[in-house]
């Protein structure tokens, strides 16, 4: 199938399950363009489940004492959102602990943010337990799909439960190398829990291969065109790259111009250029870098440019997420009185949430997007930025080489966003680029971007959790595209 899928791709997926898929993610969303988003997880599982008829369990933010009664539900387009409130007594180590600053770290290559404290894996386990207990209520809808590091073992614990209904798995993170994964505290535990799962989908072919080589080195597993046969059945491993809903942005952006958001927050320019980045506070945006760089630049060419960074702060229950955050504030002060002048300021620096509509402006508004993590599993941001732009004048998308992004949208100008020479030479590229120029690369990933929506990602992704309502018997191999050979047999679950 190629090209768009619209949000009819939402009715495809309701028809796939029987309307019957349970989407599972720690951070939900709510709805709204104006809604602020709180990352890409949520922004891209709101539309499917809006559109799909599909229900969508996740944590309410709030901590109570464990009950499944405290729990609240609220209508979601045609779907419907299950929130539940975790206990107290295991909430901070699973999330904050051994999720925030153990497994994520780790799978950023940042072993040196790595801490592990005593218990924090027991609660992570417990929460992961207590998540499957509350979804055992729905033990006869069709298909579940769970989403990212906070739930690795969830697939694990509905399988104890007596769940046989096809359960996949889809990482938003990249998957680190071997050597980084020994690291990981349980790594093996985890691993091998993992293989409940029917499907595991990636964003990209280097954390798929990072991954079957830990099954390999932990398990002593071999695999098969990506699939791994353990004592779950059949578990395969393939690729899914997340996207947008590009035609969104792009109508977001044509109708921001009055936006008094857009309006105060651009407010002052006087005839420079201005570049904007997107983040979360994180140790992994690479935002220092991306500082350090800008103001190399302006040492050398002062005034050709501004730097609109949005940076919302995040995980602010943890210290080093604090002193990143202070960091970064003394940065932007020192960089801003260096080179800054009575009538203007080289960086604005915001420190809240907008919502699509306001961001969407802000991107088509900005002539240069700076998208430069030290690692990051996809990254949106770098898709909205350039689905939002004018496609008479694009704006340029400088774009690190160690997102998951990078690999669709080639020709944005790639960096290594640790090389300060390397970025400051793409600020000025950027800023000097032709328009026939931009116009050329902005055409070539808008092809990418419309190829590989949100909804495309979506259904790409059940059509193949479908699949996996036949288990193979063991020694069996299964092939790449998921059709499943002679001698296989059918899983002990009911038709759809």
């Amino acid at each position: 199938m190629q090209g768009d899928l619209t949000p009819r791709a939402g009715q495809w997926i309701a028809a796939l399950t029987g309307a019957g898929l349970v989407v599972v993610s720690n951070r939900v969303a709510r709805g709204g363009p104006g809604e602020p988003m709180t990352g890409g997880l949520a922004a891209s599982l709101l539309s499917i489940v809006e559109h799909s008829g599909a229900i969508w369990v996740g944590c309410s933010g709030s901590q109570g004492d464990g009950r499944h009664g405290n729990a609240s539900v609220q209508t979601l387009g045609t779907g419907a959102l299950v929130t539940l409130d975790l206990p107290a007594g295991h909430y901070d180590r699973y999330y904050e602990g051994f999720s925030n600053s153990t497994l994520w770290p780790a799978f950023h290559s940042l072993p040196n943010l790595m801490q592990d404290s005593q218990g924090d894996y027991q609660s992570y386990c417990e929460i992961n337990a207590l998540m499957a207990q509350a979804l055992h209520q729905f033990r006869d809808r069709n298909a579940f799909w769970v989403h990212d590091y906070h739930f690795l073992v969830l697939g694990a614990e509905l399988r104890k439960l007596g769940i046989d209904r096809p359960i996949g798995f889809f990482l938003h993170t990249p998957w680190p190398p071997l050597a980084l994964m020994k690291h990981v505290p349980h790594h093996g535990e985890l691993i091998e829990s993992m293989l409940a799962y029917d499907l595991i989908g990636f964003q990209t072919e280097g954390d798929r291969q990072n991954f079957l080589a830990s099954v390999g080195s932990d398990l002593g597993l071999g695999t098969e065109d990506g699939g791994v046969i353990s004592h779950y059945g059949l578990t395969r491993c393939q690729v899914f790259p997340i996207g947008i809903d590009p035609d969104k942005f792009a109508q977001h952006a044509a109708n921001s111009s009055s936006h008094s958001d857009v309006a105060h927050v651009t407010h002052g320019l006087s005839g420079e250029k201005l570049a904007i980045g997107v983040d979360r506070l994180d140790h992994t945006k690479g935002i220092p870098e991306r500082i350090e760089a800008f103001a190399h630049h302006w040492s050398k060419n002062p005034r050709t440019i501004s730097l609109l960074q949005i940076a919302n702060p995040s995980r602010t229950g943890i210290q080093t997420y604090r002193d990143l955050q202070d960091s970064v504030g003394q940065l932007v002060a020192d960089v801003n009185r260096k080179y800054g002048a009575g009538d203007w300021t080289p960086i604005r620096y915001v420190t809240k949430s907008f919502g699509q509509d306001v961001l969407s402006g802000l991107y088509r508004t900005a002539q240069v997007g700076v998208v430069t993590p030290l690692r990051d599993g996809m990254n949106l941001v770098a898709k909205e930025y350039v689905a939002a732009q004018n496609p008479n004048d694009p704006g340029v998308l400088i774009l690190s080489k160690f997102a998951g992004a990078a690999d669709e949208l080639d020709t944005a100008l790639l960096v290594d966003p640790t090389k300060v020479e390397e970025m400051v030479c793409a600020i000025s590229t950027a800023i000097a680029m032709p328009r026939e120029e931009r116009v050329v690369r902005w055409r070539a990933m808008m092809t990418k971007i419309r190829q590989g929506t949100v909804h495309r990602w979506a259904a790409d992704f059940v059509s193949q959790l479908e699949k996996s309502r036949l288990a193979l018997v063991p020694g069996k191999a299964v092939s790449h595209d998921g059709e499943v050979p002679s001698g296989s047999k059918r899983r002990e679950a009911d038709e759809p």
